[in-house]
């Protein structure tokens, strides 16, 4: 492997652009360190095409540090298919329905994982909003429908604020998820090559993790391991692994979830190239299982692949690859499965 040339593909045109370009200088410098041929490819911001720059720089296997529309919802992952260039993270369709909120809540209801309650609210509702939202109640989470780290996440307490709120998110896409708001902690789970690393709890201080939350130093505290009962824990890693199955994702995934004082647990999303930024929580949860920085990023590497099995181009490339996904030898035998409650998720709104 360290014989191969190494693509961090970082940059691209969505608003996460500036978190994935420190997500890819530190996984740059990371694989480096290790010894590997890396080269940094900045997609996008000067007017040539991702296929182009991916071809000029001449690499065997992509480690993707996007984030957002055109890099984490399998476009990306589509064009690299098509180079036969091997890839981290998920496939072209696991890649889009996990990007795609209202898709990603379908197959959860699909395959019984609870997901709190929501509908969709596009331009036209703006004039009927009282009778769309009707008896939701309040407050109520308002996001874009395919926007990441938490673009335009607002909470409303209100109809004005709903309002607003959706509007918002509109500026960031075409349609608006709404979801309750539920009073819970927040717990995320990284999940490696289908294998929980662990969990951590975020407790904002502006009581909401939005975007200045997770990227702004000193605005959250993070509990790693979660303080709760080990049973309970066990449970929540149980249910993430069954969200990541049930949108059929695979290398390095972060799970985030909802856990309330009972018995209740909701999956809010699945993100197939999380963060790997200094303050990015998977690279926290890998800590406390082990796994330095430097480590985490070569076994994410480790695991990449292409997915179509697409006839082979006739052009070779400067060598070819034949990456077999490896399991990170530094985490230890395989936790105890404990299987969740089957909670079957409610009925969307609307």
């Amino acid at each position: 492997m360290k014989g191969k040339r190494v693509g961090v593909l970082m940059g691209g045109h969505s608003a996460e652009r500036e978190v994935s370009l420190r997500t890819g200088e530190g996984v740059a410098e990371a694989l480096t360190s290790l010894g590997y041929d890396v080269a940094k490819v900045v997609l996008g911001g000067n007017g040539r095409g991702y296929d182009e720059q991916i071809r000029e720089a001449n690499i065997d296997v992509a480690f993707l540090a996007l984030h957002g529309r055109g890099g984490e919802d399998g476009c990306v992952q589509g064009l690299l298919e098509l180079l036969g260039i091997p890839y981290t993270g998920s496939s072209v369709l696991s890649s889009a329905l996990a990007m795609d909120k209202l898709k990603a809540k379908e197959m959860f209801r699909l395959h019984n994982v609870p997901t709190p309650p929501y509908y969709v609210a596009e331009r036209e509702h703006l004039d009927e909003l009282a009778e769309l939202h009707n008896c939701f109640g309040f407050p109520a989470i308002v996001k874009p429908r395919g926007e990441g780290s938490s673009v335009g996440l607002t909470k409303a307490t209100d109809l004005a604020e709903l309002r607003s709120g959706i509007e918002l998110a509109l500026e960031h896409d075409t349609s608006a998820l709404v979801e309750r708001f539920i009073h819970a902690r927040e717990i995320h789970v990284g999940i490696l090559d289908g294998r929980v690393l662990g969990a951590i709890e975020v407790v904002p201080k502006s009581g909401l993790y939005d975007y200045r939350a997770k990227y702004t130093p000193g605005q959250t505290e993070y509990i790693c391991p979660p303080e709760m009962a080990a049973t309970r824990v066990r449970g929540v890693m149980n249910l993430a692994e069954r969200a990541v199955r049930a949108l059929g994702c695979s290398g390095a995934c972060r799970v985030d979830l909802l856990v309330t004082e009972g018995e209740n647990e909701y999956v809010l999303e699945v993100n197939t190239l999380p963060g790997m930024t200094p303050t990015s929580l998977l690279p926290k949860i890998a800590a406390s299982a082990g796994l330095d920085y430097a480590t985490l990023c070569e076994n994410i590497l480790q695991g990449a692949r292409l997915h179509a099995n697409l006839p082979k181009s006739r052009e070779p490339r400067r060598s070819e690859v034949n990456l077999k996904t490896s399991r990170p030898a530094s985490l230890g035998a395989a936790k105890d499965r404990v299987t969740a409650p089957r909670v079957r998720a409610r009925r969307a709104a609307g």
